[in-house]
């Protein structure tokens, strides 16, 4: 229960956050628990992101997955890109089948596929993986990929948490997307005929050690399960984003999982709103409870200039960020009426430190890139 609260005010400002703000003035956020909290909505003369120079660890920083060129047969081979006591990023590419089993025992995995299309085998079954899909596997999950095309795949660790999904209060448990779409393992023809007696490695991931158990026999043996835990498939295409034609929503109500210390969420194609007060691109704000990690995975992020698939925004906390210039101008021309991205956010609860395999793919320029260009 919400009782009525009426929020102050002062100077020169407008009705309601994000609608019909004062002629020649920039809207900035500054929040509380990311976009669930108290907030202030401040009108500025400047945009909040003119700087001159930016230097120090609050600097945004963009990667670039892509020039990461690595293919490993193991996840726990893949790069850690960055990490800390809730959540472990890494990227992963694989051009063969797995020759041994993984198992996770510090948390659940997410996997994001980018690219490619492969055979996931795992304690529950069989299911067919694809660009565009999202794979919760629990923690202590044994699985492998068997490959078809050459993937690439974003991996995102709930370390000592679990994956959920979103409340979703006043909307309904059918929004966004109905847990109908989800797929599932299921212990099929597939499953069944890669069992047998061949020698079988499982690598066991464990406070970041690892441990390899050999079996005499493959140990997906299982002839059948009961109970209500899991691995579960989402694909972005069967995403149904939240908009509103009059007011520019917070990135927090596309929310896809949920765990103790971060969320994920999916920017899908949407309408832009269309009506003439409302803003049409993200708002200028400060996450200052959150680390902001955007994965950029197909089209034209609608907010942002010389980004491409496979590359990373990473905007720490305590750092002020909106929209790239052209993109504002375009927004406020209204000069597309509906964005193509497809994109993957972490908000991150915790700061987030980056290591060196990331800044070996870090483009350099991306705090300039905010910087309006004289003629």
């Amino acid at each position: 229960m919400h009782w009525i609260r009426l929020p102050l005010a002062d100077g020169l400002h407008s009705k309601q956050a994000h609608a019909d703000l004062p002629d020649g003035t920039f809207e900035r956020e500054v929040g509380k628990e990311g976009f669930g909290g108290p907030a202030a909505h401040f009108h500025h003369k400047h945009p909040p992101t003119g700087w001159l120079s930016f230097d120090g660890p609050v600097k945004p920083r963009a990667l670039d997955f892509v020039e990461s060129k690595q293919q490993v047969s193991s996840p726990w081979q893949a790069s850690v890109m960055m990490h800390n006591a809730h959540c472990e990023v890494r990227w992963w590419r694989l051009a063969e089948s797995m020759p041994a089993l993984a198992r996770n025992s510090d948390g659940d995995q997410l996997l994001f596929v980018h690219d490619g299309v492969g055979e996931l085998f795992c304690d529950w079954g069989h299911m067919s993986i694809a660009e565009g899909d999202y794979v919760v596997l629990p923690r202590g999950c044994m699985w492998r990929i068997e490959v078809s095309a050459p993937l690439a795949i974003l991996m995102i660790e709930a370390t000592e948490a679990a994956y959920r999904l979103p409340e979703k209060g006043m909307l309904g448990p059918h929004a966004i997307f109905d847990p109908a779409v989800l797929g599932r393992p299921l212990m099929d023809d597939a499953f069944r005929a890669q069992q047998g007696e061949t020698e079988t490695r499982v690598i066991v991931k464990r406070r970041g050690a690892l441990t390899t158990i050999t079996y005499p026999f493959n140990p997906l043996d299982a002839v059948g399960w009961h109970g209500d835990l899991t691995p579960v498939k989402l694909n972005w295409r069967d995403i149904r984003p939240v908009m509103s034609h009059r007011y520019h929503l917070p990135p927090s109500v596309h929310t896809t999982f949920q765990t103790d210390r971060f969320i994920v969420t999916t920017f899908c194609p949407r309408p832009i709103e269309s009506d003439p007060g409302a803003l049409k691109v993200p708002f200028f704000h400060n996450n200052d409870d959150y680390d902001e990690v955007i994965f950029y995975h197909k089209g034209n992020f609608f907010s942002r200039d010389n980004i491409h698939p496979g590359m990373v925004s990473f905007h720490p906390s305590g750092f002020t960020h909106g929209p790239h210039p052209k993109a504002f101008a375009a927004g406020a021309a209204h000069a597309k009426k509906e964005t193509d991205e497809v994109a993957v956010m972490i908000d991150a609860r915790d700061p987030l430190d980056l290591t060196d395999a990331a800044f070996k793919v870090e483009w350099t320029g991306y705090a300039d890139s905010w910087k309006v260009k004289k003629d």
